[in-house]
């Protein structure tokens, strides 16, 4: 699993890293790194939940296999 990332919908409110601070990585004003993030098996159900809970829906799920990316 991956979450896409779109910066610039970002508002900086950290509700992902919240929710999955070994997920999500923020710069020292609170917003996402930009860059898509490769989930580690294990950690995608925190990173669902903090991914959806996005208020600006700036983070996308892709669930297909890693080995398809």
């Amino acid at each position: 699993m991956r979450i896409i990332v779109d910066k610039a919908k970002c508002q900086g409110h950290a509700r992902c890293w919240a929710q999955a601070s070994d997920v999500f990585t923020l710069d020292d004003e609170g917003y996402i790194l930009p860059g898509d993030i490769k989930v580690a098996l294990g950690d995608e159900p925190l990173a669902a939940r903090g991914a959806r809970s996005c208020p600006e829906r700036a983070l996308e799920i892709d669930g297909t296999a890693a080995a398809d990316w």
